[in-house]
């Protein structure tokens, strides 16, 4: 069903990202992958080795406007269209409220919410002239609830849910799928190394991930995934 769709996935240079180009390339997906520094060239370079050779990589920071516009109208120039959008891009970042400065505040905002917020509004377009598509974002379960030491991350995640909700609302009409995936802790440089309380075995690996990006890329039209949440010891499950 994904044969041939375009699909841009964000912050695509290692980790969750990567493991979604790689599920979403396996699939027959043309792929516009970006990434903030120019390592992403050797992802498309290793996709390419592997034989899929539908693939443009772009250096962009997604919370940079000009660099997202740039990188939405090379990906249209290359491929014609666009199909999927992923916004995996994001950044952790875990102190203290008192111990975070404003900087610090503004710069997990700026990749975590304006980052989704620009990707979006770019591809709306497209998507809303093909009446189809859909929006995908790499949230998080603390997007859900709080954690300690997470004042500045957790208000992101929170910021992304009634981001995406919203949208969606909007984009009902146009039958573009709007949602959101929420995992717990996944298996990625992005945990600094944490096995958690319970354990490295009990973290959800990077491919569930992928799994559900592709899940909810590829459902009927007139289902609407608003979220879908996945935990180590349950199954994936979406919240309609």
């Amino acid at each position: 069903m994904l044969q041939n769709q375009v699909a841009i996935v964000t912050g695509a240079t290692r980790g969750i990202g990567k493991s979604i180009a790689m599920r979403l390339a396996e699939q027959g997906m043309k792929l516009s992958l970006w990434g903030s520094s120019d390592e992403i060239h050797s992802v498309g370079q290793e996709l390419k080795e592997k034989g899929y050779t539908m693939i443009e990589t772009i250096q962009a920071d997604v919370s940079n406007e000009q660099d997202v516009q740039a990188a939405v109208e090379k990906t249209v120039e290359v491929f014609g269209t666009i199909d999927v959008l992923v916004n995996n891009a994001g950044i952790g970042f875990f102190k203290l409220v008192e111990d975070t400065n404003l900087e610090e505040w503004k710069r997990v905002f700026e990749v975590n919410v304006q980052g989704v917020f620009l990707c979006s509004k770019a591809v709306l377009p497209y998507l809303k002239e093909k009446r189809g598509g859909s929006i995908i974002t790499v949230s998080s379960d603390v997007g859900r609830y709080t954690i300690a030491n997470g004042g500045a991350y957790t208000a992101t995640k929170y910021a992304v849910q009634g981001f995406c909700g919203s949208l969606a609302q909007e984009m009902r009409e146009y039958n573009v799928r709007v949602g959101t995936i929420n995992p717990g802790m996944v298996d990625t440089y992005f945990a600094g190394g944490t096995q958690g309380a319970a354990g490295k075995e009990t973290m959800i690996q990077a491919d569930d991930i992928a799994n559900a990006v592709i899940y909810m890329a590829s459902a009927p039209g007139n289902i609407t995934i608003d979220q879908i949440v996945i935990h180590p010891f349950m199954q994936t499950y979406p919240v309609i």
